[in-house]
C-alpha cells in the first residue's frame, strides 16, 4: 500500500478534480503490474496496473492493491470495479473508502458481491491524508484551504503602503520563490483580497514553474480593480467575487455575494460550485484573518525572514503548534495544520 501511495502522489497536480490513486497487483509475492491515475478524463489507476500486466493469465490467482476505493460508477471513464470483476483477480486491497456520493462504498458492495475478497483500512489515514484535499471537497462541500504569507522576524508582511508606487516588501529568497510558483500549479485556485490586487498588481500565475495555472480568485466587493490589473490579461480563469454583478465575460466570471453577512463562508460556497477542490489564500492581511477568524482554513504555509523592519502590516497570529520546518538561507517555512488527527497520525 506504501508503493501505492507513491504512485498516486505521481499524479499531484493533474488528476484533480479527479482523487490520485496508486494500484499494485502482486503474484505469489512479486509485484507484476502497477498504475496510477494520471490525469482527469484518462485511464484509473487500477486499469493502467492491468494493462501493465505481461501474463493476464496471471490476474486470476492476484491480489490488487489500491489506495482509493475502485469507483462503482460510469463516468468519464467506466467503472473500475467492473472492470476487476471481468478480469477475474480474487482479491482487492483498499486503504480509503471514496467519500464521492457515486461511489461512497458501492464499489467495495459490487466486489464483494461477486465474490472478490476485500480487505479495507490499509494505511487508511495515510490513504486518506494523501486525498485530503479530495475528501474536504466531499465531506465539507468546500476546498482545501491553504492560508500562505511572509513574514519578518519582528512579525510584520510588509511595509505600510498607500499606493502602487512603492513595490511590495520582499521576504523570501529565489529558492521559495519557485516553491512557490511550484504550489500553484499543485492546487486548484489562489485567492487575494482588493487590497493586494490594487497594491501588488500581482500576476498570480505559475510562471517560475512548469504546470497549469490556478484559477485566480479576487475579492472585490466595490469593482474597484481596474481593467489593466494583470489579474484581468487572460492567462488564467479568474474568478471576482464582488458586490453587485453576476456574469461571465470570456474567462472571467463574476460572483456576487453579500458582504453584510459573513463573506469567507460564501467565498467557499462559491468555489466549491465552481468545482475548485483546494485554494490557496496569498492575502493581504484582512483577508487571512477573515479565513483564520471563521475557522475555516486547514493548513498553513509561514515563511519567516531574519529582516526586522519595526514596524509595518502586522503578520497574522496563528498559534498553533508548527507540524513541520524547512530552512533555506535566512528564510524558514513552517508548516502549521488545523487538524488534530492528522497533525498527530500522520506528520
Amino acid at each position: 500500500m506504501r508503493r501505492c501511495i507513491e504512485l498516486a502522489k505521481c499524479g499531484f497536480g493533474t488528476a484533480s478534480p479527479n482523487p490520485m490513486v496508486g494500484a499494485v497487483i502482486v503474484c505469489d509475492g512479486k509485484i507484476i503490474g502497477e498504475g496510477w491515475h494520471r490525469r482527469c478524463g484518462e485511464a484509473h489507476a487500477e486499469v493502467n496496473a492491468v494493462n501493465s500486466v505481461a501474463d493476464k493469465s496471471l490476474l486470476k490467482k492476484s491480489t490488487i492493491y489500491v489506495s482509493l476505493e475502485p469507483c462503482a460508477h460510469v463516468g468519464r471513464t467506466p467503472a473500475c470495479a467492473d472492470m476487476l470483476i471481468r478480469e477475474g483477480i480474487p482479491r482487492v486491497v483498499v486503504g480509503s473508502i471514496d467519500p464521492f456520493e457515486k461511489v461512497a462504498g458501492k464499489g467495495i458492495e459490487k466486489l464483494q458481491n461477486a465474490g472478490v475478497e476485500v480487505k479495507i483500512g490499509v494505511l487508511k489515514q495515510e490513504c486518506d491524508w494523501l486525498n485530503r484535499r479530495f475528501f474536504t471537497f466531499h465531506t465539507k462541500r468546500r476546498p482545501y484551504i491553504i492560508l500562505k504569507w511572509a513574514q519578518t522576524a519582528d512579525g510584520f508582511i510588509d511595509n505600510i503602503r498607500t499606493d502602487n508606487t512603492r513595490k511590495p516588501l520582499k521576504i523570501t529568497n529565489v529558492q521559495f520563490d519557485r516553491l512557490v510558483h511550484k504550489w500553484r500549479t499543485e492546487e486548484d485556485a489562489i485567492l487575494v483580497g482588493t487590497r493586494t490586487a490594487l497594491l501588488d498588481n500581482p500576476q498570480l500565475t505559475a510562471r517560475l514553474w512548469s504546470g497549469r495555472n490556478p484559477v485566480r480568485v479576487c475579492i472585490d466587493r466595490e469593482l474597484k480593480v481596474p481593467a489593466s490589473s494583470r489579474i484581468f490579461d487572460c492567462q488564467a480563469k479568474t474568478i471576482i467575487i464582488n458586490g453587485s454583478k453576476e456574469g461571465t465575460n470570456g474567462n472571467l466570471i463574476f460572483c456576487k455575494a453579500d458582504f453584510n453577512e459573513n463573506i469567507v463562508p460564501q467565498i467557499l460556497d462559491i468555489l466549491y460550485h465552481n468545482e475548485i477542490q483546494s485554494v490557496i489564500v496569498e492575502g493581504g492581511a484582512q483577508t487571512l484573518n477573515s479565513f483564520i477568524s471563521s475557522g475555516l482554513w486547514d493548513e498553513a504555509r509561514i515563511f519567516t525572514s531574519t529582516e526586522k523592519i519595526t514596524n509595518g502590516v502586522k503578520a497574522p497570529d496563528l498559534p498553533y503548534p508548527c507540524a513541520k520546518i524547512e530552512k533555506e538561507e535566512d528564510v524558514t517555512l513552517k508548516y502549521i495544520y488545523n487538524n488534530d488527527f492528522y497533525t498527530e497520525n500522520i506528520l
